[in-house]
């Protein structure tokens, strides 16, 4: 197969292509989202899961938070989700993709319009993304974890789980500023950092802290960097 075939895939493959960038998104009310404005536009949903972790790793480092992200397909990181079916709102969705793509159990944790975070729209994809945010305990998060195997899309749509590190090391680059400068799938990045804000593990300040120390070691070491689909 060549690199410009896409099988199934064609129909959606505008919406995954690596040329956002953060002036590409708007963000919207959840109720302007849903309303009759973005009805011809294609939807989709995501949702962080966290569980606060009030471990000190090594005597230095606050855990703070484990967030689950995962690497997709498409080798890009994200968070589980995807497009909105027909018929579909943009929770029901969110649950839909949380079950098949990391197996959660809505008998026991499910999505509601109360955990939404942010809704945003790319007027370049006419594209709307709605963002929404699971909290659970850690120990409810390590058999989420552990239950990821057994998604119905493990080891196709998801390729794998992983942490985002939420501490800075002495160097002021390793941990979250490190994390940072891998590539993300639309605006995921963002969607990061507006969730550790909206749960309160970080400080407005803290996180621009971190963008920055990113930014300077992008600056100082571009050939090591990695480059993101968010840089302006």
């Amino acid at each position: 197969m060549s690199g410009s075939d896409w099988g199934n895939l064609a129909a959606f493959e505008k919406y995954g292509r690596m040329v956002d960038n953060m002036g590409d998104y708007s963000m919207i009310s959840y109720n302007e989202a849903v309303s009759e404005t973005y009805t011809t536009h294609k939807h989709a949903s995501h949702t962080m899961l966290l569980a606060r972790d009030p471990r000190v790793l090594w005597d230095l480092y606050q855990a703070r938070a484990a967030i689950l992200m995962q690497m997709r397909f498409d080798g890009v990181i994200g968070f589980p989700g995807g497009l909105v079916d027909p018929g579909e709102n943009p929770v029901e969705a969110a649950n839909r993709e949380m079950v098949e793509e990391i197996g959660l159990d809505l008998k026991k944790h499910s999505i509601t319009k109360d955990n939404h975070i942010v809704s945003y729209f790319n007027d370049k994809k006419s594209l709307v993304l709605h963002f929404f945010g699971l909290e659970v305990t850690l120990e409810e998060f390590c058999a989420i974890e552990l239950q990821n195997l057994q998604a119905p899309d493990y080891g196709s749509e998801t390729l794998g789980i992983l942490r985002p590190p939420l501490y800075t090391m002495g160097d002021n680059y390793r941990g979250l500023p490190a994390f940072l400068s891998n590539s993300f799938a639309g605006n995921a990045r963002d969607e990061l950092l507006l969730g550790l804000e909206h749960f309160k593990t970080h400080t407005a300040e803290e996180i621009q802290v971190a963008v920055v120390a990113e930014r300077q070691h992008a600056a100082t070491h571009p050939n090591h960097a990695g480059l993101t689909n968010l840089d302006s």
